[in-house]
């Protein structure tokens, strides 16, 4: 993974004092509220429902495991709020209800303390800690390279990537490098600190696209034209929200060493022509969707003139990425057993292959990796009682000493909330299968229905309309027997407290999202919807199913749509059975919008 320099060392420490500088003068009453929010926001400090939520950037999803202790620890010492305060958020829950869960215990959120919350765009959130304690937060942060900065704000944010970069087969080039050239580039840019809005920035470098492309303001594939040459296919307005739209391909190609130029005629374009009068039509996917053409233009004469005028000053040079991508280091992985330690292992392989749980997790769970002999295993976070996503202190710490002992002490945070050990040789796999499970994340669900993506929701968030944590929580319930879920297979469910669209529920293959009427808690129901990723296809919104359904009916929704599917699928002549999103796709919407419309009349005839 990356190796910090001193010089990004100083930066982030220099960055925590100044924080702490700009709180205790707020503190004090030096500093108006109205002054600090912005500082604050700068930094990743929102103030939401109950608490300050802080979050904290993981570039590119690559996570060491001293950095993982660090989060645990705060976690455990600072993720603590006030007990009057978790009381009365206890209480509103109550208040708000139960989901009921049909031959199930019904679901109410009892909101916990001392979590991490990986959420789909790799950073790490906490919702309690005390602002009064940001500061140390920060400081301890610092210690291990972590900060918040540009986690917030109308500014370019985290830089993201695909969790298998650098190691994945399919591979064009390696991204981390152009990754972490556009982080240092973008922080505390001068020209773009106030865009209209945020700025979300995604490179992926493998023929999959693993990082979904189309639904970024900027989406950079590596790609090689005919002459072997490496460049960009350059996406530009892709965003959900209220209006969710796919980007456009805006250069088909742009050699890899004008990558920052061109970025930087883009964003220039934005901030100059992007609305500010309407925070709702502020995105830069409003702007390309208004001007089309026109908006592609600006952007090529901005980039003539930056090239032409300016002497191309953002070129990047052979020789700076060559010393760029020598931070990112293939690190020795090498297994020789002798003696007792052969022993053991020989015995712990048997007990595993002789374990049909083993060969499912090896299934989902075990990745391909370019090196023969190493693989990259997905630790997943998803199981009942627990939050998709949400990791304690003990996991977090756990998740550090597996990253240790089985992956050169490196982990990935996902794009569906889970994390990757990136470089596990493939004789460990046996030894990590068990040590991954004493700690309850060797699940063998990676890519099926309860591997869902869900937002906080309106259980923290002060933007959400409805919760999606217990809705979460209810078809976990439902959908707790491996041998059914397997048999269900690939299916991407993604549940968005919000329009704001945190949990991704427009790319779900089934999506779900919160929705506010007459004051209480609904949600609407999409089908259809893609990422990009092989299993998906090319990235697309799904289509709504129908009128909003109560917390109750959900669940039941998301059955009759399972049922539906396993009823209309077909078996290849491979012997494979269909996947959701492919019968979908063959018989068309209307037999799934009627099962989900005939399980709200049948719930509603129930209740």
């Amino acid at each position: 993974m990356y190796r910090y320099t001193e010089f990004d060392r100083q930066f982030v420490r220099l960055r925590a004092q100044q924080f702490r500088d700009q709180l205790e003068r707020h503190l004090r009453g030096e500093l108006p509220d109205d002054e600090f929010r912005p500082l604050r926001l700068q930094n990743g400090w929102y103030i939401q429902r109950y608490a300050p939520m802080l979050r904290v950037a993981v570039p590119y999803g690559e996570i060491s495991s001293a950095q993982l202790r660090v989060l645990a620890k705060v976690a455990r010492e600072y993720d603590q709020p006030k007990p009057e305060l978790l009381r009365d958020a206890q209480a509103r829950q109550l208040e708000l209800g139960e989901v009921p869960v049909r031959g199930g215990t019904p679901v109410v959120t009892r909101l916990k303390t001392g979590y991490g919350h990986f959420t789909t765009r790799t950073n790490v959130q906490f919702n309690w800690i005390p602002l009064e304690k940001s500061a140390d937060v920060m400081e301890l942060l610092a210690s291990v390279n972590m900060h918040g900065i540009q986690t917030s704000g109308n500014t370019i944010r985290n830089i993201n990537s695909d969790e298998l970069a650098g190691i994945a087969p399919d591979e064009i080039a390696d991204p981390r490098p152009f990754c972490e050239i556009l982080r240092q580039w973008s922080t505390l840019h001068p020209e773009f600190g106030f865009l209209p809005r945020k700025f979300k920035i995604s490179i992926n470098g493998a023929t999959e696209d693993r990082a979904a492309l189309g639904w970024y303001d900027i989406g950079l594939q590596l790609v090689k034209n005919e002459a072997g040459e490496l460049g960009f296919r350059v996406r530009v307005g892709g965003g959900m929200g209220r209006t969710p739209i796919i980007g456009t391909v805006v250069r088909e190609f742009l050699p890899w060493d004008q990558m920052l130029n061109y970025v930087e005629a883009v964003i220039r374009t934005y901030n100059q022509y992007g609305r500010r009068d309407n925070v709702w039509k502020a995105r830069i996917k409003i702007l390309v969707k208004a001007e089309g053409q026109r908006f592609i233009d600006a952007v090529e004469a901005e980039y003539r003139e930056i090239v032409e005028q300016d002497g191309a000053p953002h070129t990047i040079t052979r020789e700076a990425y060559e010393r760029m991508a020598q931070n990112f280091v293939v690190p020795s992985v090498q297994r020789v057993r002798t003696g007792a330690d052969a022993q053991l292992h020989a015995i712990v392989k048997a007990d595993a292959e002789a374990d049909p749980a083993y060969q499912r997790w090896l299934e989902r769970n075990v990745h391909a990796h370019r090196d023969p002999q190493l693989r990259a295993v997905t630790l997943s976070f998803k199981r009942l009682g627990q939050a998709p996503g949400d990791a304690d202190a003990s996991q977090l710490e756990g998740a550090a000493d597996l990253a240790d002992r089985f992956s050169a002490g490196e982990a990935r945070v996902t794009h569906h909330q889970n994390l990757v050990l990136p470089w596990v040789h493939q004789d460990d796999l046996p030894e990590l299968w068990a040590a991954a499970g004493k700690l309850g994340l060797a699940r063998a669900n990676i890519g099926l229905l309860t591997d869902m993506i869900a937002c906080p929701g309106g259980d923290f968030c002060s933007l959400a309309n409805a919760r999606s944590l217990p809705i979460a929580e209810a078809i976990t319930q439902r959908y707790q027997d491996l041998d059914e879920l397997h048999d269900i297979g690939e299916i991407d469910l993604n549940i968005s407290g919000c329009i704001n669209s945190c949990g991704h529920h427009h790319a779900g293959h089934i999506g779900i999202l919160g929705v506010d009427k007459d004051g209480k808690e609904w949600y609407q129901v999409t089908l259809g919807g893609a990422d990009g990723s092989h299993l998906s296809g090319a990235a697309v919104p799904g289509k709504v199913v129908g009128p909003s359904f109560s917390a109750a009916e959900v669940p039941e929704v998301v059955e009759a749509v399972i049922t539906t599917y396993l009823q209309l699928r077909e078996t290849g002549p491979d012997g494979k059975a269909e996947t959701f999103i492919g019968t979908l796709r063959r018989t068309g919407l209307e037999p799934f919008k009627a099962a989900a419309n005939g399980a709200r009349i049948a719930e509603r005839e129930v209740a």
